[in-house]
């Protein structure tokens, strides 16, 4: 059991250490994965991020503001097909990285389009209200 994990999934298609496209509401074009927090790794295997685990990123193309600076990153969505205990496989278009900002207490980017995985909105608390949708 990992404290950021909400249940044992195996399917982490995201692992560190690569570029990904954030968010569209917080202005970021590309993000670069540095850690998954709560997840080590093993020999020759990278720790990766399912829907819902908190992550640290940087920008690598984006806002100005926003660049040269470690954020932490909840991942929202992701294409690959998941189940969720006794029920049904899921899958999005794409994936989708949304940054929280603990130092100002609310979130960069009031708004997010597009549905939300219900894993992620019920671990992070404060990216619910934000949400238009949730799958």
């Amino acid at each position: 059991f990992t404290p950021y994990s909400y249940s044992s999934n195996p399917n982490l298609p995201h692992p560190t250490h690569r570029i990904q496209r954030g968010s569209l509401n917080t202005e970021t074009k590309n993000l670069y994965n540095i850690s998954v927090k709560g997840i080590k790794g093993q020999l020759h295997r990278l720790p990766a991020a399912g829907v819902g685990d908190m992550a640290m990123a940087t920008v690598e193309k984006g806002k100005p503001e926003l660049r040269r600076k470690v954020h932490p990153a909840v991942e929202i969505s992701q294409p690959k097909a998941y189940q969720r205990k006794m029920t049904f496989i899921f899958f999005f278009l794409s994936f989708f990285f949304f940054f929280l900002s603990f130092i100002l207490k609310i979130t960069l980017g009031f708004a997010i389009t597009g549905p939300v995985a219900k894993e992620c909105a019920d671990l992070h608390l404060r990216i619910t209200p934000n949400v238009g949708g949730i799958a």
